[in-house]
């Protein structure tokens, strides 16, 4: 196997399941060592023990300062250093008209989503400085792009990591940190309910296959598979991306 991310170090969030255990397993298999941030102590500890010595878990919850902070620490005391930041880490509101969702429901979306990579950038933006290099890719959505009824404050969010990302990408470049934002369609993860609006049956499935050309919905593999090659250094001049990874659902 070629080796794409041998020697580097990673930090993914969100990575105890999901899109986010894919990009932590593909990084362990190329050659990186990863710590496996989630709110899930427990699944993000089962992970990290089937994937040896080149992970460690670490409980966090992103959209608190502290944790980030800690996350960050951690690391860098295990592995020495850090190249690569995977924000996965995120959450939504059940698929509904948009005045039927809570303040708090708001909030909490954009502290997941959008402020926890303010504190990441605080937290990780010294340590790149200095080695003027460094890699974030920010998990952001097709949602973003291509807005549909019924997740509105979700897509809101996600256009936030989009658009974040591009003017990251531009005010970093010259440190040598590249910025990038993936943008899955939807994937059979623990959220797909919540993102139909409806109970996950082959019948209401279909309906939002219909309107995915490639016929499927995102796999985490195809989601881990862009996180590695825009983490390697085949990527070196891509920069300030949105990477659509939804079989042509934005065309």
């Amino acid at each position: 196997m070629n080796m794409r991310l041998q020697n580097k170090v990673a930090i993914v969030t969100g990575a105890a399941s999901g899109f986010g255990a894919a990009i932590a397993r593909t990084y362990v298999e190329h050659g990186a060592r990863v710590a496996i941030a989630d709110i899930n102590q427990e699944g993000a500890q089962a992970l990290a023990s089937e994937l040896g010595d080149h992970a460690i878990a670490v409980r966090c919850d992103v959209s608190r300062k502290e944790d980030i902070e800690a996350l960050v620490e951690q690391c860098v005391n295990r592995f020495g250093t850090l190249d690569i930041v995977v924000n996965n880490a995120g959450t939504t509101h059940r698929n509904q008209p948009l005045l039927n969702v809570d303040e708090a429901t708001f909030d909490r979306i954009f502290a997941v989503n959008v402020k926890s990579l303010y504190h990441m950038t605080f937290a990780v933006l010294p340590i790149f400085r200095a080695r003027r290099a460094g890699v974030i890719l920010n998990v952001g959505s097709v949602a973003g792009i291509r807005p549909r009824p019924g997740l509105t404050w979700y897509n809101a969010s996600k256009g936030a990591v989009n658009t974040l990302s591009k003017s990251m990408a531009a005010e970093l470049g010259p440190d040598g940190i590249r910025v990038n934002a993936i943008c899955p369609v939807m994937g059979a993860t623990g959220l797909l309910e919540a993102f139909m609006g409806m109970p996950d049956t082959p019948e209401n499935r279909q309906k939002f296959l219909a309107s995915i050309p490639l016929g499927r919905l995102a796999e985490s593999q195809d989601v881990a598979n862009a996180a590695l090659f825009l983490a390697s250094d085949e990527a070196a001049f891509i920069t300030g991306v949105e990477f659509p990874v939804d079989g042509g659902r934005i065309v």
